[in-house]
């Protein structure tokens, strides 16, 4: 992730993010979970989630693209807060 790193992304476990077919999911780095509510449309999505950031309440939205190499590259963004590129692979 662009602001944060990898000690930090598995603070808690390994960070992942995860999409399903309908555009539900979840994601979880650091001390962050979230629940996302995504709006599929082919290789992409935008999609907003709510969870927690160290206990607190928090939400916003992101949007993620599925590359040729089957990598995923987006954004996550924080309520009047932070917003962080990020690239996922499959494990």
């Amino acid at each position: 992730m662009e602001l944060w790193d990898a000690a930090f992304i598995d603070l808690l476990g390994p960070g992942y993010i995860r999409f399903d077919a309908d555009g539900g999911g979840e994601f979880a780095f650091g001390a962050v979970q979230g629940e996302i509510d995504g709006h599929p449309g082919g290789e992409s999505i935008h999609f907003t989630w709510e969870g927690s950031d160290e206990m607190d309440h928090a939400s916003d939205d992101g949007d993620a693209q599925l590359e040729a190499d089957g990598t995923i590259t987006g954004e996550i963004c924080f309520h009047r807060g932070d917003e962080s590129a990020f690239k996922a692979r499959r494990w």
